[in-house]
């Protein structure tokens, strides 16, 4: 069993997912982090020059790949929901939990950051309000949802921990 953490961006995904691997004592891997890895490049360079459907199949190869894995606590990407075939395959090889945040509280988190290729526009706050009610529906899908808006990384890691079947 693996557990995937899916969600927006600067939901935590990645903060949680290393407190919750390390509280666990299981393998942590961040998707995107795997990608730039691989490509040996960064992400915003991806989109940039190849595009968002070349960083889509990257994403998916990456998820084959780490999800024949077995005890690993995964961060993914803000879309990979977005292919119906990546959250089959997430939920057949462990559960999938979706953290989210309120707009204010993502853009609060992102703002600084320069590498979210997504929030490159004049408006973010618009930007992030679109995507979250286009992704609503496929966030919806996963087994369980935590709001990390008002908690701390260690908090959001104990939840999970309680989510988990038979608590492993």
């Amino acid at each position: 069993m693996n557990i995937y953490l899916v969600g927006f961006m600067g939901t935590g995904k990645s903060s949680v997912g290393r407190q919750l691997a390390k509280q666990k004592k299981w393998n942590f891997v961040d998707l995107d982090e795997l990608i730039e890895l691989k490509e040996q490049r960064r992400i915003v360079d991806i989109f940039a020059k190849e595009g968002e459907v070349y960083f889509r199949k990257l994403e998916k190869k990456m998820l084959k790949q780490v999800s024949i894995q077995d005890k690993f606590v995964v961060a993914c990407g803000g879309g990979i929901v977005l292919d119906p075939e990546n959250i089959k395959q997430m939920k057949k090889t462990g559960i999938l939990i979706c953290l989210r945040a309120t707009c204010q509280e993502i853009l609060k988190r992102v703002s600084s950051s320069t590498h979210r290729p997504i929030l490159n526009v004049a408006k973010p706050r618009e930007r992030i309000e679109l995507l979250l009610k286009m992704r609503a529906p496929y966030y919806m899908q996963a087994d369980k949802t935590i709001d990390t808006s008002r908690l701390s990384i260690k908090q959001v890691a104990a939840k999970i921990t309680k989510l988990l079947p038979g608590k492993k």
